[in-house]
């Protein structure tokens, strides 16, 4: 769509859009809040504050930061999660869209740039003072623990690679 001449939250959005390959509408904040779900289906979005122009595999990047979700173990059990296949997965979302070999590579470098994002986010809004961010931070272990996040990303990141390039 030809979005010149609209404003858009710069907040989450896509750090290298590619206007040449059909820049998409992205939610950019697909988190279980953000997920309607009817019978345990999902069914529809909400909340398109910081919505903008981008590649649709950044879109798909910062869902599945949140919803595989993509961070220490020990952590996403704190949060109430029940530890999952973490690389299986990622490998579900990418074979559920139909990411191509090379449209995986992109996959991932977009999972880092999207941790990247997330991290200033909150440090702008933690800096400014929004109550909100301030108790996220203060449950979640402090400011650290998005480079953390993005560290223990890097640090696993072969093992994600592995089950992104195994043929179904």
């Amino acid at each position: 769509f030809d979005h010149s001449g609209c404003d858009w939250s710069d907040e989450l959005a896509d750090p290298e859009p590619d206007p040449g390959s059909g820049t998409v509408m992205c939610h950019n904040d697909v988190c279980l809040e953000n997920i309607v779900f009817r019978d345990d289906r999902a069914i529809g979005l909400v909340d398109f504050d910081y919505a903008a122009p981008g590649r649709a595999v950044y879109d798909l990047a910062q869902f599945a930061k949140m919803c595989v979700p993509l961070d220490r173990p020990e952590r996403i059990t704190r949060l109430g999660w029940i530890e999952p296949d973490q690389p299986g997965r990622l490998r579900i979302i990418a074979d559920a869209y139909g990411l191509s070999g090379h449209d995986r590579l992109g996959f991932l470098a977009a999972i880092d740039d999207a941790m990247a994002a997330g991290a200033v986010f909150v440090e702008r809004h933690l800096v400014a003072g929004e109550t909100g961010f301030v108790k996220m931070v203060e449950r979640s272990g402090g400011l650290g623990r998005w480079e953390d996040q993005r560290r223990w990303w890097r640090d696993h990141l072969l093992r994600f690679q592995a089950a992104l390039s195994t043929s179904t």
